[in-house]
């Protein structure tokens, strides 16, 4: 066996395999024992066919499959005990490589094209100024957070006289033109409709101060503005039917419930941050306070990544690539797209590359590592931040548990949360390097910013 690997220039390279007759012959017949073993023909009892017939009848593609394991075992060997530094999968050469003959030959030479990835340095220093967002967590946003809370320990109580976003049942009557109730006409028990969500200021207004047992007259056509949808919802009928519907209506008020926020209390407190952890509403405002800024710290670092990113690929410059050899690798990926794709698509996947070849050297050069340890973190992290969108803070630490080890079963999964382990490790040690420009803005001037 022999393996060379030769520049073409700086950023590509031939790799060349040689492989001998004894370097793969072993293999070969140990799979064809193998065959012969498990072989059952007509005439010849298991395991008992012999060799000779085993060897025309498997032999070729036996050969052919050792070789082409020995082959990729060989090259990605080399690559990896030699450190090179490849862009992509090697990929066979297109004109230089010997024609493949499994029926006559004994010895065997593959030549791959590679692609190397070009030499430069990525470095930081205080000399660097990068923006970063302090995104101010304003009452409004404690207020509507603890106001979210003590909605979700709310109750609906019955009363007596509609107020804005009341929910009202009653009976559903079609009336004619003369406003009476119209015979076979349309008519709904125990219709329920929420005013407020009416699409007509003057229909709305009907129901001010509605009370139980009042009969009102209505046009839900007019109401919700002709939408087929909610009128098929609130007749009961299909929405073909219900856009043809105009009459007005009588509503015979039963019931008026109004939904009640919970009292902001102890056991709020203690659903929210863990039993006995905040005895009072200041305490409480001021953990939740806590809580919302810790997440924009997160989105903060994303800024501040995104950002030093911009720094870095102006400091490194325009890198060279073996243009042809990428662009036959991009198509080899995406095969199904075709060549139009990969001509609009390579500028920006350069970009994307350079981006991820200054990043991996800016994770050497710090030492940046991650453990087992660090990613189990980050899915019960993810974890958390998906139950907090439903106002679930002190979630069972037995609960992150079961649900980060299911994340952590999913490749894909792993892979983006080893993305986010290092980006969140490589922000926290360059914001340490270089030097940051704060900038305090509201959370709506941060979000324009993605626009």
């Amino acid at each position: 066996m022999n393996v060379s690997l030769q520049n073409i220039d700086k950023v590509s390279a031939l790799l060349t395999v040689k492989l001998e007759k004894a370097d793969y012959q072993e293999k070969v017949d140990k799979a064809l024992k193998s065959f012969r073993q498990k072989a059952q023909m007509p005439g010849f009892r298991k395991g008992m066919v012999p060799m000779s017939l085993v060897k025309k009848m498997y032999g070729k593609s036996a050969l052919a499959e050792e070789v082409n394991k020995l082959l990729s075992e060989t090259v990605y060997k080399y690559i990896q005990d030699n450190k090179v530094n490849i862009l992509g999968e090697p990929l066979p050469n297109e004109d230089k490589q010997p024609t493949i003959d499994f029926d006559t030959q004994e010895e065997f030479e593959f030549l791959f094209d590679i692609a190397l990835a070009p030499e430069f340095k990525a470095e930081v220093s205080a000399a660097d100024k990068v923006d970063y967002y302090d995104i101010e967590v304003t009452d409004e946003m404690v207020d509507n957070q603890v106001k979210a809370y003590t909605q979700r320990n709310g109750k609906y109580e019955k009363v007596d006289a509609y107020a804005d976003n009341d929910m009202l049942k009653g009976l559903l009557a079609e009336l004619d033109e003369q406003g009476n109730t119209k015979e076979g006409g349309i008519q709904v028990e125990g219709a329920v409709m929420m005013p407020s969500y009416m699409k007509n200021d003057e229909q709305k207004a009907i129901f001010a101060n509605a009370k139980v047992n009042d009969v009102l007259v209505f046009n839900p056509h007019t109401a919700w503005d002709g939408n087929p949808a909610e009128l098929a919802s609130l007749l009961k009928i299909d929405k073909e039917a219900a856009a043809e519907v105009k009459s007005n209506f009588s509503f015979q008020v039963e019931e008026i419930t109004r939904f009640v926020p919970g009292d902001l209390n102890q056991e709020i407190f203690d659903q929210v941050f863990g039993k006995d952890v905040v005895k009072t509403e200041e305490e409480f405002r001021a953990k939740v306070k806590e809580a919302i800024a810790k997440q924009f710290v997160a989105d903060s670092d994303y800024k501040f990544l995104t950002d030093l990113r911009k720094v870095m690929m102006e400091k490194v410059g325009k890198l060279e690539f073996p243009d042809a050899l990428l662009k036959r690798i991009m198509l080899d990926n995406n095969k199904e797209k075709g060549e139009e794709f990969v001509a609009e698509n390579y500028e920006k996947s350069l970009e994307e590359l350079t981006w991820h070849l200054i990043k991996e050297k800016l994770v050497a050069a710090n030492d940046i590592k991650v453990e087992q340890g660090d990613l189990t973190n980050m899915a019960k992290e993810a974890t958390r931040a998906q139950f907090a969108q439903y106002g679930m803070i002190n979630v069972p630490e037995e609960l992150l548990e079961n649900y980060s080890k299911e994340m952590l079963k999913k490749q894909e999964s792993v892979e983006a949360l080893l993305n986010r382990v290092v980006e969140s490790k490589l922000s926290e040690t360059l914001k340490g390097q270089v030097t940051l420009n704060h900038k305090a803005v509201s959370a709506e001037e941060f979000n324009q910013m993605f626009q």
